[in-house]
C-alpha cells in the first residue's frame, strides 16, 4: 500500500490551511496514485489553546463538506487528521476518516487530553475539549488501522488493545510542542511500533502557529521493526511511502509479542 504523510503549520484561518492541503495533494497525486493521505492534528484550524477555533466542524456543515470533498476530488482516503468538532454542547478533538469516495470510515475522539507546564509553554486541553471514551479501528485494503491523537501516545494500553484486535498500522496525528517533542516524540513512536510490531504513521504539525503554540514537526513513518523509514524534520511538506504487509508478517513470525 502506498501512503503519504503531510506536515503543516496550520493557522486559525481554515481557508489558508485548506489551500495548503490542496497544494500538497496536487503534488502527491502528480507523483502517482496513493491509497491514503495521513493528516496532522487540528489540521483544519489551529487555535491558541485558550479558546476554541470559531471554525467548528459539525456533521454535514460547510467545514465537514470541505474536508470530505477533498477525498472525493483527489480520489484518496484521508486518515488520522483531527479537527475541533462540535457535538451538541461538547467540543471534541475528533479524527475524521474518509475513504476516496467520501464515505466515513469512522471517527475517533481524543481520549487523553494534553496538560503541560514547561517553561513558557502552559496548555490544558480540557479547558476546550471533552475527552473521548472509545477507540477506533477499521480495515483498509490489506491493513488494519488503529487511530490515536498526540498525547494518546503516552498511554501504551490503548495500543496494546489495538494489537489484540489485530491492528497492524497505527495512526498518530499530532501537534507535539517543541520541548516535549525534543525529549520524547521519536522514542515514544518507535516504542509503539516495536512493542506492537506495527507501522506507525505520525503526521504532525510544525512551526509557530500563533503567539502561544509552537510545534516540533518531525513527522515520520516507522516500520514494524522500529526503523524510521521516512521523516520530515522541519518545514511544511510531504513524504510518500510504500508499506509492506509481508514485512509485518515477517516481523511477527520472527518474534512473538502476543500478551499472555
Amino acid at each position: 500500500m502506498k501512503i503519504a504523510i503531510i506536515q503543516l503549520c496550520s493557522k486559525l484561518d481554515y481557508k489558508t490551511n485548506l489551500q495548503k492541503v490542496r497544494g500538497f495533494l496536487d503534488e502527491i497525486i502528480n507523483e502517482g496514485p496513493v491509497d491514503a493521505v495521513f493528516l496532522p492534528e487540528v489540521f483544519y484550524s489551529m487555535s491558541d489553546g485558550v479558546a476554541p477555533t470559531p471554525y467548528l466542524v459539525e456533521e454535514d456543515n460547510e467545514h465537514w463538506k470541505n474536508i470530505r470533498d477533498l477525498a472525493i476530488e483527489y480520489k484518496v482516503a484521508l486518515i488520522g487528521g483531527s479537527v475541533a468538532y462540535k457535538d451538541n454542547d461538547k467540543i471534541l478533538n475528533r479524527a475524521i476518516n474518509f475513504d476516496k469516495n467520501g464515505e466515513l470510515l469512522g471517527v475517533y475522539d481524543k481520549r487523553n487530553l494534553f496538560k503541560v507546564s514547561l517553561g513558557d509553554t502552559s496548555l490544558n486541553e480540557s479547558n476546550i475539549y471533552t475527552a473521548g471514551s472509545g477507540p477506533l479501528d477499521f480495515k483498509f485494503n490489506d491493513f488494519h488501522i488503529g487511530i490515536s491523537i498526540c498525547f494518546d501516545l503516552r498511554f501504551p494500553e490503548l495500543y496494546r488493545d489495538y494489537f489484540k484486535k489485530g491492528v497492524n498500522l497505527i495512526s498518530v496525528s499530532a501537534a507535539f510542542t517543541v520541548p516535549t517533542g525534543k525529549a520524547h516524540w521519536e522514542s515514544l513512536l518507535r516504542a509503539r511500533a516495536i512493542e506492537n510490531q506495527s507501522y506507525v504513521i505520525a503526521a504532525g504539525q510544525w512551526g509557530e502557529h500563533n503567539a502561544k503554540i509552537k510545534t516540533f514537526g518531525h513527522s515520520m513513518v516507522i516500520d514494524p521493526w522500529g526503523e524510521v523509514i521516512a521523516q520530515i524534520p522541519s518545514g511544511e511538506g510531504f513524504k510518500i511511502v510504500s508499506l509492506s504487509k509481508d514485512l509485518i508478517d515477517s516481523v511477527r513470525r520472527r518474534m512473538d509479542v502476543s500478551p499472555l
